[in-house]
């Protein structure tokens, strides 16, 4: 920020949002704001220096960024507080600036990729280039350094880790100066209390913001003497330091505390059990609802007090009004400072401590939503995600709170926060298998659960190792037909199709299908979901007439069904007009995939991940329908847009770009579809393997590239490592095998091996007539150039009769006017391509 935006006219930011509200009490400090705002000011627009604050707990570090945010609020046109108590809620809270800044939400894109999205806006400077970003209890720098933000704008970081200075300038908050607690103390208490009081009760407290303020709230509230507080104090003090409490809890701290909690268990115990039972949650605000959900759900300490919403009233009444609290009635959240929590747990008996810990077990898991996959209640998952490691729930055993901690990780999946899942999951196996066994049911579905965040993660190798593991512990723990051991089998298929087996895909997703028709029923959800996925392996088998037959019969039903999401029905819409264009009819396909689309941006917005989908096989369907110029906008389009929110290495990136580089092709530009296509294809390796079949097949692509480049002989030797490949882990009579035996034949004629090239188009155009039929695209791409390398060998005859056949059919199938009609007629050979499917 330049020194001119100190004269800036006072405003309001445009973005301000989750900072708390300010302190009408705040004092002091100003030593410290000028120091922070020296050190923050001369950030440049290029490399924005974050800073951190460090210290204590309970010195005010958190309520010094908040009143830094709200004194220069004018110098910004964006802030934004960000919770960091928990690393893996700091993608959410990043990814919930997205709308703010133009993005798409992270309801569309998932939540890694929204957090990504906001972190190269925010460094760009687009829209905002004056913004702060504070980072508050961000206590693992090495958890939390790469969410931070550079750029324009400034960072604040709140933590008590001294190891902040090894990444970042800090400046180091202390207790208050005496002047500073005793303006504090007389600005609360007025003409109630003397200057010489004011300084005795900061003596005795060792000047601890948070002590003042507990002191103060209690002198208020009882109208207790200084004389009487101060000699408790002492009187605490004394049985604190005998308890040996930790050294890093102030003795201040300590006493200030229990004379608090001493004076309301006299008047309100309730209240004072309703603290302790906060105290085995996390530090983050606990939201209110928690207590009013999970009521029925506890046993006998807090059962009397939740299900009695009057007393519950008066508790957390009497809680907030001696600070022992903090209660934001905008988020309907309370929260008790990280320091009173580990005094609470530390002077609660052992057996006492377990009980109120699985109370708040019972708590989380009685109050939380029941479908993680619904984003409407992703907010709602969040707010207890935050309590799910600090409260213990890893280690609890009842059937509920495990089904909870289970939920919390699909949420963390389908929110795209993969690696935060993979790390919960792995906590999950090993207490669980300590605690129950390595063949319990509960540390099975853990390990099918960590074996889909191996296919997000495009780890299929490792996915497949794990998947078909726990399916085997599943069929001889609880047997092939319980509802977690299909759900087993439904993951391994996945696996399979990740690697590449789509035939032992096929068959095992068919054995699926006749397992949920009997446990289920045939219109079951699940029934329905295994008939699409045993589509999905048709059509990646090449028998796309099976996977239209199916998909069609799944479209039907889910589009009349109640309670079917846009996401499903879309997903098995587009799945659908891909196996009609891959089944040869171009022309209905490309009408189902325009509605598909449409729907999806109408219903989810265009950067949904479903509705991109849906966006790539509409623009295959205009492409081969003969409508490049709308084919190569949309395909543009939509592959920046997935290069946004996924980064290159992503599949569904991949995949968009080889076809915007077929679609380049076709109009002609061969250099550009060369170049996109080799940056594509570097990642199909890495991310698939090097013997996968796409791997293989994206290599047809690249041959025809190198030969329309000029380099026929590469070309050839392009074609026949990826034909060979195609062949042993496919069959020679498998789409992919055959589109490279067509550009194989090209390449040979282009060569002038004509004799070779006509033997090779015989050869292959008999199967893909037996495989597709006459009229299929591939059939007439085959003939129409088997035509051209049977008059180059001189059977003119047989050539004319083939070439006007093949002419036929294209004027029937594709139009007179479509291009590849054209080119036919032109004497030009026609080429394969090949657009990567979703898996």
């Amino acid at each position: 920020m330049s020194e001119n935006s100190h004269s800036m006219a006072a405003r309001a930011p445009q973005v301000w949002e989750r900072v708390p509200k300010r302190n009408p009490n705040f004092t002091g400090r100003a030593d410290l704001l000028l120091s922070l705002r020296k050190s923050i000011s001369p950030v440049t627009a290029v490399v924005a220096q974050p800073m951190a604050l460090q210290g204590l707990g309970g010195v005010g570090k958190t309520q010094l960024a908040v009143e830094y945010a709200w004194q220069y609020r004018t110098h910004y046109d964006l802030v934004w507080w960000v919770s960091a108590d928990q690393p893996m809620l700091v993608p959410s809270s990043l990814a919930a600036m997205a709308t703010a800044l133009g993005l798409p939400p992270a309801t569309s894109t998932g939540v890694e990729q929204a957090a990504q999205s906001v972190l190269r806006a925010l460094q760009s400077g687009v829209p905002y280039r004056s913004w702060l970003v504070i980072f508050d209890n961000a206590e693992e720098p090495d958890l939390v350094k790469d969410y931070i933000p550079r750029g324009p704008g400034h960072v604040i970081i709140t933590s008590r880790n001294s190891r902040w200075s090894d990444y970042e300038d800090t400046v180091a908050v202390d207790v208050f100066k005496r002047e500073e607690s005793m303006a504090f103390l007389l600005k609360r208490l007025g003409s109630a209390m003397t200057e010489s009081e004011a300084n005795l009760v900061a003596e005795v407290l060792g000047d601890l913001p948070l002590a003042l303020e507990q002191a103060a709230a209690l002198l208020l509230r009882t109208l207790m003497s200084v004389d009487e507080y101060v000699g408790l104090v002492k009187k605490r003090t004394g049985a604190v330091l005998s308890l040996e409490k930790s050294p890093t809890y102030p003795q201040s701290m300590t006493a200030a505390w229990q004379v608090s909690v001493s004076q309301l268990e006299d008047r309100v115990p309730q209240a004072v059990e309703l603290l302790r039972c906060c105290a085995f949650f996390g530090p983050e605000p606990i939201p209110r609802d928690v207590f009013r959900r999970g009521n029925r759900a506890v046993g006998p300490r807090l059962g009397k007090i939740l299900s009695d919403p009057i007393m519950l009233t008066n508790a957390l009444s009497n809680l907030e009004r001696l600070a022992l609290v903090k209660v934001e009635p905008s988020t309907r959240t309370l929260q008790v400072h990280r320091l009173n929590q580990a005094l609470l747990r530390d002077e609660t008996s052992p057996e006492d401590r377990e009980e109120l810990r699985h109370e708040v077990h019972m708590l989380l898991a009685g109050t939380a939503p029941s479908d993680p996959d619904d984003t409407a209640r992703w907010p709602r998952f969040e707010e207890l995600a935050a309590h799910l490691e600090p409260s213990g729930v890893i280690d609890c055993t009842v059937p509920s709170v495990r089904t909870f901690a289970l939920d919390l990780v699909r949420y963390l999946y389908v929110r795209g926060s993969y690696r935060q899942a993979e790390a919960l999951l792995n906590q999950y196996i090993a207490k669980w298998t300590e605690a129950s066994g390595a063949q319990h049911v509960d540390v099975l579905v853990a390990r099918v659960h960590l074996g889909i965040v191996y296919l997000g993660l495009t780890f299929y190798t490792r996915a497949y190792e794990l998947m078909s593991e726990s399916l085997k512990g599943m069929i001889e723990t609880i047997g092939p037909e319980r509802l977690e051991a299909l759900w087993a089998k439904n993951g391994n298929a996945g696996a399979l199709r990740g690697r590449g087996e789509f035939f032992q895909a096929r068959q095992s997703d068919q054995e699926l299908l006749e397992a949920y028709e009997r446990v289920t029923g045939p219109q079951s959800g699940e029934t329905l979901q295994a008939r699409n996925n045993l589509a999905i392996d048709y059509a990646l088998t090449s028998d796309y007439d099976a996977a239209g037959r199916l998909l069609q019969d799944v479209y039907l039903q889910r589009s009349s069904a109640e309670g079917v999401g846009r996401r499903v029905l879309l997903s098995t819409w587009t799945n659908l007009s891909r196996a009609v264009r891959l089944g040869g009819q171009v022309q209905i396909a490309t009408d189902m995939a325009e509605e598909a689309y449409q729907y999806g941006v109408a219903q989810l917005g265009d950067d949904h991940p479903i509705a991109l989908l849906a966006a790539k096989d509409y623009a295959i369907s205009l492409r081969r329908s003969g409508r490049l110029p709308e084919a190569l906008e949309l395909l543009r389009d939509t592959h920046t847009r997935l290069e946004r929110l996924y980064g290159d290495v992503h599949a569904d990136t991949m995949a968009a770009a080889l076809g915007l580089s077929n679609a380049l092709r076709a109009d002609g530009d061969v250099a550009e579809a060369l170049q996109l296509a080799k940056r594509g294809l570097d990642h199909y390796p890495n991310v698939f393997g090097p013997d996968h079949p796409f791997t293989h097949a994206c290599s047809i692509n690249l041959a025809l590239l190198t030969r329309l480049n000029g380099d026929p002989v590469k070309a050839r030797q392009i074609s026949e490592r990826a034909l060979a490949g195609l062949t042993e882990r496919l069959g020679a009579d498998h789409d992919y095998t055959v589109s490279c035996a067509i550009n194989l034949q090209n390449d040979l004629a282009a060569l002038g091996r004509h004799d070779e090239a006509r033997s090779l188009g015989e050869e292959n155009h008999r199967r893909i007539q037996a495989a597709f039929g006459p009229d299929h695209y591939l059939s007439l791409v085959c003939a129409a150039n088997l035509s051209f390398d049977l008059r180059a060998t001189g059977s003119e005859r047989e050539a004319e009769r083939l070439l006007a056949d093949t002419t036929r059919r294209l004027d029937t199938v594709l139009g007179r006017d479509h291009p590849e009609t054209l080119s036919v007629l032109a004497g030009e050979r026609l080429h394969s391509d090949f657009d990567p499917p979703p898996i």
